[in-house]
C-alpha cells in the first residue's frame, strides 16, 4: 500500500541531512515497500535494517521535544528524521565500504584544538572539556563518536573533492558572469497570439477530429467506504485494535472477499459513483481513487482515513463537444496549439537567420520593452534559465525567453557590459573559492548518482504509520 511517505519523498529529499553537514543532493533513491518481513523494521539499505528502536533511539538523541513533533506528524516530521537517519546510515557503510578511518590520536587532537576547551594561552584544559560535557549533557564517550563521525563524513566528502582548483579561465568566467550588466530589449508575445474569443466552433471541430484518439475520456464506476476509528472500533484514537482490522481487510482483499462482502461485514456505509470523469472539481478520495484505478480493488490511506475502493467499470469514450467541461478543455488545447505554431514558426525564422533587426522593430512597434540584467542570477524579470542562456548569446541575437509566471518574450540581446579579473585582484580569491566548490560540487552530483545506483533503499510504510501514530 503506498502511503503519504512515498508522496512525500518525490517531493522533498531534494537534500540529504547530515548531523551538522549540509550536502544537497540525494544520497539515496526510493525503492518498493516491503511486501513481507519484519513489521519492527522502518526501512532497509541493501541488507541493513533499520529498526524501530533505531529510530526511537535516533530521536531521543536529536533533542527535540515529543510536543513539537506531535505538532507537526501532518507536516512529514517522522519521515524528515527517518531521512536523516537512513542518509546517515547509508553514509557509515560507505566510509565502511572505503575503509575510512579516524586514527584516536587525531581524534585526540582535535579535541585538543577546539577552542571552547581552550585557555587564555591556547592551552588545553581538561576542566573546560568536562564543564562543555555537563552544560550539554552528554558524556565523554558520545561526544567523541559523534566528533569521529563527523570527521569521517567530512573525510568522505574530501576523498572525492579534495584538491580541486580551478582554472584560471573558469575563474575569470564566473567573475564576468556574476558582474556584467546585459542590456535587452523585449517584447511581450502575447498580445500576438489568437485569443480565445476569437477561436472559432469549426477550428475546435477540426482539432477533435484529428486527436480524437490522443483526447479520449476515460470514465470510471466505483465504489468506496471512509475506514476510520469512529467506524471501525468506536473511538477516536488509533490504536492496536484498529491497525488489527486494517490487516485483516487487507488479507479479506488478497483472498479476494468481495467489497460488498466486506463492507457489510463491518457494518458501515459505501458511497456508489458512475460515469466518473476527472476534473478540478473532484474530492480528494476521487481523484486518488481514479489515479489508483488501474488496482480495481484496494485500500489507501487519505489522511486521518482509510480508504476500501473497488473499481466496477473503465472505459474510453471520444470526447463530447456538446459537453461544456469538454468544450472549454478542447478550447484550452487549441489556444495552446496556437500559441505553439506562432512561438515554433518564430524559433525557425531565428534559427535559419531570416529574422533580422527590421523584423524586430516591425514586430515590436510601440512596445518594445528595455531591462538591464545586472548578473546571472539577476531573475527578477525572467526566469533563471531564461538568465543564463541570455549571458551565453552573442550581442544583437534573438531568443525566447519565459518568465515564472510562463509569460513568453521575444529577446534581442543589446550590449554587454563586463568587468574583468586578473590574479593580483583582491577579489580573486574569493572567485578561486566559488568556482572550486562549484567544481567540489559536480563531482559530488556524480557521486549521488553513483551511490543511487549502489544503494537500494524500500521502506516498510505500515510500520511508519505505527510510529507516526504512536507519537500522535
Amino acid at each position: 500500500m503506498l502511503g503519504s511517505f512515498r508522496n512525500f519523498a518525490k517531493s522533498k529529499f531534494a537534500g540529504i541531512f547530515v548531523f551538522l553537514m549540509i550536502i544537497p543532493f540525494v544520497f539515496w533513491g526510493m525503492g518498493s515497500i516491503f511486501s513481507s518481513g519484519n513489521t519492527n523494521n522502518l526501512a532497509k539499505i541493501n541488507d541493513t535494517n533499520i529498526s524501530t528502536q533505531e529510530f526511537i533511539d535516533f530521536v531521543n538523541n536529536s533533542n527535540i521535544p515529543q510536543q513539537t513533533i506531535r505538532e507537526n506528524i501532518d507536516d512529514n516530521i517522522i519521515e524528515e528524521l527517518l531521512s536523516t537517519l537512513i542518509s546517515t546510515t547509508l553514509i557509515n557503510l560507505e566510509i565502511n565500504d572505503l575503509d575510512i578511518i579516524i586514527s584516536e590520536n587525531t581524534l585526540l587532537n582535535q579535541i585538543k584544538k577546539n577552542k571552547n576547551f581552550l585557555d587564555e594561552n591556547k592551552k588545553f584544559q581538561r576542566t573546560k572539556y568536562e564543564k562543555f560535557l555537563l552544560e550539554n549533557n552528554q558524556s565523554a564517550a558520545i561526544f567523541e563518536k559523534r566528533l569521529k563521525d563527523r570527521e569521517l563524513q567530512k573525510n568522505l566528502f574530501d576523498y572525492f573533492g579534495a584538491g580541486i582548483i580551478a582554472p584560471e579561465f573558469l575563474v575569470k568566467k564566473l567573475f564576468i558572469e556574476e558582474n556584467s550588466k546585459l542590456d535587452l530589449e523585449f517584447i511581450n508575445l502575447k498580445k500576438f497570439y489568437k485569443k480565445k474569443e476569437d477561436i472559432v466552433n469549426q477550428e475546435l471541430i477540426d482539432f477533435l477530429k484529428e486527436n480524437k484518439d490522443k483526447l479520449k475520456v476515460e470514465y470510471i464506476d466505483f465504489k468506496y467506504a471512509i475506514l476510520n476509528p469512529k467506524n471501525l472500533i468506536g473511538t477516536d484514537e488509533f490504536n492496536q485494535s484498529f491497525f488489527d482490522k486494517i490487516d485483516d481487510i487487507e488479507i479479506d482483499i488478497s483472498n479476494e472477499i468481495n467489497f460488498e462482502t466486506i463492507v457489510s461485514k463491518l457494518n458501515i456505509e459505501s458511497v456508489t459513483s458512475t460515469n466518473f470523469k476527472l476534473s478540478s472539481t473532484s474530492n480528494e478520495i476521487e481523484k486518488k481513487i481514479f489515479e489508483l484505478r488501474n488496482n480495481k480493488f484496494d485500500i489507501f490511506e487519505n489522511e486521518n482515513d482509510y480508504i476500501l475502493y473497488k473499481i466496477n467499470k473503465n472505459e474510453e469514450r471520444e470526447p463530447d463537444i456538446n459537453d461544456l467541461q469538454t468544450r472549454d478543455e478542447i478550447l484550452e488545447f487549441v489556444y495552446q496549439k496556437n500559441k505553439f505554431d506562432y512561438n515554433a514558426k518564430l524559433i525557425e525564422n531565428i534559427q535559419n537567420n531570416n529574422f533580422k533587426d527590421s523584423d524586430f522593430e516591425k514586430l515590436g512597434q510601440n512596445s518594445i520593452e528595455n531591462i538591464t540584467l545586472n548578473s546571472i542570477r539577476d531573475n527578477k524579470k525572467f526566469d533563471i534559465n531564461a538568465v543564463k542562456l541570455l549571458y551565453s548569446l552573442p550581442i544583437n541575437s534573438f531568443t525566447l525567453i519565459n518568465d515564472e509566471k510562463e509569460n513568453i518574450y521575444l529577446a534581442k540581446v543589446k550590449n554587454l557590459k563586463s568587468e574583468k579579473i586578473d590574479k593580483n585582484n583582491e577579489k580573486f580569491k574569493d572567485y578561486l573559492n566559488k568556482e572550486n566548490f562549484n567544481n567540489k560540487n559536480s563531482i559530488l552530483k556524480s557521486y549521488d548518482l553513483l551511490l543511487n545506483k549502489k544503494y537500494d533503499v524500500v521502506l516498510n510504510q505500515k510500520t511508519i504509520d505505527r510510529v507516526k501514530n504512536f507519537f500522535k
